[in-house]
């Protein structure tokens, strides 16, 4: 009886697993509840419980670092741990935060509300206004993207009576004054873009219904999003308004509470950030004008007033290099920060404007290690005295939270987070692999010195929207298989923004499938230096990472000895029909295009399954209330597999979001069952089976 193998590349849209698209449909909650119980049946258990409270106690642990941020003098923090497992949201001060022992004021007790209204709640963040108490709260249902928005009163600890109420969408919302709104939002008729976010900025005023808020901005539906901001860095009231047409393509304009007024004469393909009459881009692609040419992820400076009036003389505060690129940048106390990557070390340097020009110095005293991230303290700008913080890392030594006040010539470490696993006999060394077409891939692994060719290696990935991959300390994988003997391996693979805009673009639309050679060749440059052999090797990846672990299944199974697949993008045929999907067009490419299909179509590894291969065991993962990356991925994928024979596993929690699980029991949880999987299929016994 030949095996159905639909769909296929030659009949791309002839799906019969369309119905497990139905999220909450009788026959696909079926499929759903009987894979959890077979996957649990086989990896949980005994064992799997005993890890699972072992990492839960630690990400529950008394002594893990609250990270903040300050909003009116005093420092806001989640907690989450055992005892309140959908988190505290409260507050300090930098004083008391400062003692070994803070005293907290509890704002809101998150478990509560959600068993004194029956509801899966979870904290999702707060849009505040300086100088007042009142902040919209958002709320989402196990951890899903769109979120109920409801106004708090800090002062007196509770919702306000008959304050702003907008029920569950994706939605984001910012305050003009005490009692009107900006509102961007997917709720309602026509409000919401292909991709599911708001198409509409409204101008909501207190004691109205968001039916009767006007429409003060609108983008056309094919458009990602629109959004805005009041701007509180100049005296008189700013409004920004964006109309993002893609993932990396922006239309800013300045307005009022009447719409925009005036549309910033800057190419799309811009990153920009503002302060008082203060401007700075940074250009994802050579741009020139006013005869100057400026290279892509060049850093500009320049005075918005002069701009406004015509001049384009900007000050270059940054020019990058092949292996040297900004990561980001904010602006803090009137100064610019820029977050750099040089050869894969953090660099921080902060440029201040004034009339006579910019100066530049670098962020000194932080310490040589593998991760530092620094942000501003302060929420809003306005309030920003210059303090910063700092969160200091590498895979063998856990984070340290420092301050850098503005006017202090070191940092000083506020928390310290607690070492979580044994490392006496652990290294880091950093490598290189030499990829399909002789690019150079960097990778860093963590585990034993020394080779014996049998090392059980758990590699991971992602390689996607310009996202760069950082060796932070991981206390799960550092616990459950580094303390155990194992490996680890992070590849930085094109597609992401290591090395700048350049690294991304070789690894997005039809170079995708370069992004995933790249990982290909860090699993045989393993082999290849004698650490392990590729029955040994354990790979994970999510979300984009799905794409790239589905097509290490199809494309080079001989490398690996099991695969971990996480909340994932898989079907890249129906994937812009599917929740946010849209979104991502410009990373990926539009299958309804024949010409983008051509090269979608290599990496849809859904349709590139084929009989009769040998393929490694996987695990496929996604959670129910993920509103990002439709669980239909993973659901089909799996279904596919099985049907054509192939050994293919399935879970599917509740709740999660487009993450491992709504509490740190549940996330502990999702991870565990992975490992316990990997260890398994790759024949790793280790220490504490």
């Amino acid at each position: 009886m030949p095996v159905d193998d639909r769909p296929t590349l030659q009949a791309p849209d002839d799906d019969p697993w369309l119905w497990l698209e139905d999220i909450e449909g009788r026959q696909a909650l079926d499929f759903v509840e009987r894979q959890n119980q077979l996957t649990l049946s086989a990896f949980g258990g005994t064992a799997y419980e005993r890890d699972r409270d072992i990492l839960a106690a630690i990400y529950d642990r008394p002594d893990n670092i609250p990270y903040v941020r300050r909003r009116g003098g005093w420092l806001y923090n989640l907690w989450k741990d055992a005892d309140h497992p959908r988190g505290l949201w409260r507050r300090t001060t930098l004083p008391e935060f400062r003692k070994p022992e803070p005293s907290w004021e509890i704002l809101l007790d998150i478990d509560e509300l959600a068993a004194t209204e029956g509801k899966d709640w979870l904290f999702s963040g707060t849009s505040s206004r300086p100088g007042s108490a009142r902040v919209m709260l958002g709320l989402s249902r196990g951890g899903s993207d769109a979120v109920t928005l409801r106004e708090f009163d800090t002062d007196t600890r509770s919702f306000v009576a008959d304050g702003f109420l907008l029920p569950e969408a994706k939605s984001s919302a910012d305050w003009v004054d005490d009692d009107t709104l900006l509102l961007s939002s997917a709720l309602g008729e026509g409000m919401a873009t292909a991709s599911g976010y708001a198409r509409t900025v409204r101008l909501w005023r207190r004691g109205t219904s968001v039916d009767q808020a006007p429409v003060i901005f609108e983008t056309t539906a094919d458009h990602m999003r629109v959004y805005s901001y009041v701007d509180d860095t100049v005296p008189a009231q700013r409004i920004w308004f964006i109309d993002q047409s893609d993932f990396f393509n922006f239309r800013t304009s300045i307005g009022t509470t009447a719409g925009a007024t005036t549309k910033l004469d800057l190419p799309s393909n811009i990153w920009m950030q503002t302060h008082g009459d203060w401007l700075s881009v940074k250009p994802r692609a050579t741009w020139s004008v006013a005869g100057h040419t400026y290279e892509a992820d060049a850093m500009l400076g320049i005075s918005l007033s002069a701009f406004l009036a015509g001049s384009r003389e900007f000050t270059v505060l940054f020019e990058p290099e092949p292996r040297r690129a900004v990561q980001g940048f904010f602006w803090t106390g009137g100064k610019l920060v820029l977050s750099i990557l040089d050869e894969l070390q953090p660099v921080f340097e902060v440029c201040t404007p004034s009339a006579s020009g910019w100066s530049r110095q670098r962020v000194e005293g932080l310490p040589g290690i593998g991760v530092v991230d620094v942000w501003s303290l302060d929420h809003h700008e306005s309030e920003s005295n210059g303090d910063m913080l700092a969160n200091v890392q590498d895979p063998l030594t856990p984070p340290s939270l420092m301050l850098i006040e503005r006017d202090v010539a070191s940092p000083a470490v506020l928390k310290q987070a607690p070492r979580t696993f044994a490392a006496d006999a652990v290294v880091v060394t950093q490598h290189e692999a030499i990829s399909i077409d002789g690019e150079r891939i960097p990778y860093v692994q963590t585990g034993p010195a020394g080779e014996t060719g049998d090392a059980p290696v758990y590699m991971s990935a992602y390689g996607g929207f310009g996202a760069s991959v950082k060796p932070y300390y991981n206390a799960s994988l550092g616990k459950l298989w580094l303390e155990r003997g194992g490996t680890t391996v992070q590849a930085n693979l094109r597609g992401g923004g290591e090395f700048g805009t350049r690294w991304h673009d070789a690894g997005r639309l039809a170079g995708k499938k370069l992004s995933h050679d790249d990982f290909a060749a860090v699993a045989a440059d393993l082999v290849r230096r004698g650490v392990t052999s590729a029955k040994r090797i354990a790979a994970q990846g999510g979300s984009n990472g799905g794409i790239l672990i589905t097509n290490m299944l199809v494309r080079y199974p001989e490398r690996f000895g099991a695969l971990f697949c996480t909340i994932p993008l898989i079907d890249m045929r129906r994937y812009t029909k599917l929740l946010a999907g849209a979104s991502w067009i410009a990373e990926y490419g539009d299958p309804d295009k024949p010409e983008e299909w051509e090269w979608l179509k290599t990496y849809s590894a859904y349709h590139n399954v084929k009989t009769g291969q040998a393929y490694p065991p996987i695990l496929i993962a996604t959670t129910r209330r993920d509103d990002r990356v439709h669980p239909g991925h993973a659901r089909k994928m799996a279904a596919k597999l099985q049907a054509m024979g192939y050994e293919a596993w399935f879970y599917e929690p509740a709740a999660g979001g487009h993450g491992y699980g709504k509490d740190n029991k549940e996330r502990a949880g999702f991870e565990v069952l992975g490992y316990r999987f990997l260890k398994d299929k790759i024949g790793w016994r280790d220490s504490e089976c």
